[in-house]
């Protein structure tokens, strides 16, 4: 084989597959190969510390870098349009580490008021305990962001579609207020993926991602990844990551890697299926609304066209009595499995009660955040995750379970 692919000009399923991959030098192995080793061989004159890490160094321990995990970053950087990416050991992994990168004491961050919950209770706790004034705002009221903006605002973090809400946020938008503030913009694009929206390319500077959900695709491993430009990202491994130690292990990091050589195909398996089982929601008697950022009934349907190449196989829906309806499909489905997470190959279904998660996670303090809660929520919502199987099948089940 000679030359290089041109991945500016290749196709996103030739990006899943190709691009970060290469046929071993000395065995010809085709597929990637899975390195372990937490060691490797060095020069006598290399430093000890990460301190004397340069860019084009070679390998030295797996806390620093790993083969396996570099091609992992090479593949997700083309394919989010990236100079560069660094994978942690879970999503939240990458959440921390680039806020304690990006934050010190006496700095401010403007954060969507809704989002992973895991994210939530860290912005209302640990963050503001170390010294950092946190702004939580509905980010798809651009006004309550220009408004929320203060002299030492260093960050301005969204979640688009954000979780649970499947609410949007206009990233070309808030792009241009984080940055005539001289603030740098974190999405979090977990839901939307890179098939659908490619953040950096809207004006964001940093995305994150689970790996765990839809890149990885079969709910067997946990991961996280920064994307960006080289420079910053850079700065995180070397300064933050390295010294935090939440490094992916090379093994997940391989099984993410067979995972994405699919995605494309399973992104558009997933939207298929979900515009299905959202139209028959949508018509069923027991149902109050239905969420789809694929429907022409999402509040925010002309964004999620302009903004969304992909609609993702993520729904919620509202019913009556949202608890004792949780505890029947719980009992009574049998393809769909009652659990948290999203983004398998198999279908997930979990009910989220918004009085629960007021309290606990989302400490909405504005009326208006409040309002904007229950226009897509209500007393609590169904979030579910539409996977792979025949989607007749997964519309008989939710038939015979909402009985």
């Amino acid at each position: 084989m000679s030359g290089k692919i041109e991945f500016s000009k290749a196709g996103e399923q030739t990006k899943a597959i190709h691009a970060g991959e290469f046929p071993d030098p000395v065995t010809r192995a085709s597929s990637p190969n899975l390195v372990m080793s937490t060691t490797f061989v060095t020069d006598a004159d290399s430093g000890f510390s990460a301190e004397n890490m340069k860019e084009d160094d070679t390998w030295m321990y797996t806390r620093w870098g790993n083969p396996t995990i570099h091609q992992l970053e090479e593949k997700l950087a083309v394919m989010e349009e990236a100079e560069m990416g660094v994978a942690f050991d879970s999503g939240m992994g990458a959440i921390s580490a680039l806020l304690f990168h990006l934050l010190k004491s006496g700095d401010h961050a403007v954060v969507t008021d809704v989002a992973y919950a895991a994210l939530s209770e860290l912005t209302n706790e640990v963050i503001p305990g170390l010294g950092i004034s946190i702004t939580k705002v509905d980010t798809s009221d651009l006004n309550a962001i220009e408004e929320a903006i203060q002299p030492n605002t260093r960050l301005v973090y969204i979640e688009t579609p954000c979780n649970p809400l499947l609410r949007l946020t206009d990233i070309t938008a808030v792009a241009a207020i984080a940055h005539s503030a001289g603030a740098k913009l974190v999405v979090d694009s977990t839901f939307a993926t890179p098939m659908a929206t490619k953040p950096l390319t809207l004006g964001a500077d940093f995305v994150i991602h689970s790996l765990t959900k839809y890149l990885g695709g079969h709910g067997d491993a946990l991961g996280g990844i920064v994307l960006g430009k080289k420079e910053d990202l850079f700065s995180l491994r070397k300064k933050t990551a390295i010294r935090l130690g939440g490094i992916l292990s090379p093994f997940n990091a391989w099984l993410i890697l067979r995972g994405l050589a699919t995605f494309p195909i399973r992104m558009r398996a997933h939207q298929e299926n979900a515009l299905k089982i959202a139209a028959y929601l949508e018509k069923h008697p027991r149902i109050k609304r239905v969420i789809y950022p694929g429907l022409p009934s999402h509040p925010q349907y002309e964004l999620a066209r302009r903004q969304m190449k992909n609609f993702s196989g993520m729904l919620t829906f509202q019913v009556v009595n949202g608890r004792e309806m949780a505890q029947k499909l719980a009992e009574k489905l049998q393809i769909i499995h009652y659990a948290v997470s999203l983004g398998h190959h198999r279908s997930l279904i979990f009910y989220m009660d918004s009085k629960n998660l007021q309290q606990t996670s989302f400490h909405l303090s504005t009326s208006g955040q409040l309002d904007s809660w229950n226009r897509f929520a209500g007393e609590g919502i169904f979030r579910l995750s539409v996977g792979l199987e025949d989607a007749d099948d997964l519309i008989a089940d939710l038939e015979q379970a909402l009985l």
